[in-house]
């Protein structure tokens, strides 16, 4: 069998959060529609989800016209069975709806939750496509120190994510 790798980089602008899974049924738009809005109060953002069988279409929900058509065209370039992808607009992010998408009973994996540039490991064969994992971001360029971690203690509470 003749297996061919791909890296596919998720398109977006910089500000922009993208959280990418992987589910099983094509219940999983609406599902993971109403999880998104039920977590936060006039969220912006758009899904594209990836069925698997049947018509093999991208399906797409959201609120948001720019994150529907992100969804729209990575999905599309992604390609992979089941996979789908969520973009946050602009002042949402993962950490406030993480929870609430991975307790949809069809979601299997999230792959990564993140503002960083991603690159999507793909493998495609004779079948179809699927996600092996992802590139999230850039690696370590030294281990934190002291005024490191007095920093990041600092942020987190500017942000308001720690007392």
């Amino acid at each position: 069998m003749d297996v061919r790798i791909h890296i596919l980089k998720i398109e977006k602008p910089d500000p922009i959060n993208v959280i990418l899974g992987q589910t099983h049924f094509i219940k999983s738009v609406e599902d993971i529609h109403e999880a998104l809005v039920g977590a936060v109060a006039g969220i912006k953002f758009g899904l594209g989800f990836c069925e698997a069988s049947g018509k093999c279409l991208v399906r797409l929900s959201g609120t948001d016209q720019a994150m529907i058509e992100l969804a729209r065209k990575n999905a599309l370039a992604i390609g992979a069975g089941h996979s789908f992808v969520v973009f946050l607009g602009e002042g949402f992010y993962p950490v406030n709806v993480l929870n609430s998408i991975k307790a949809v009973p069809e979601v299997c994996r999230i792959f990564c939750a993140t503002a960083n540039p991603v690159e999507v490991v793909i493998a495609e064969t004779g079948q179809g496509r699927g996600i092996l994992g992802v590139v999230d971001g850039a690696p370590p360029k030294g281990v934190e120190g002291d005024s490191d971690r007095e920093w990041r203690r600092k942020f987190l509470r500017d942000i308001g994510y720690k007392l």
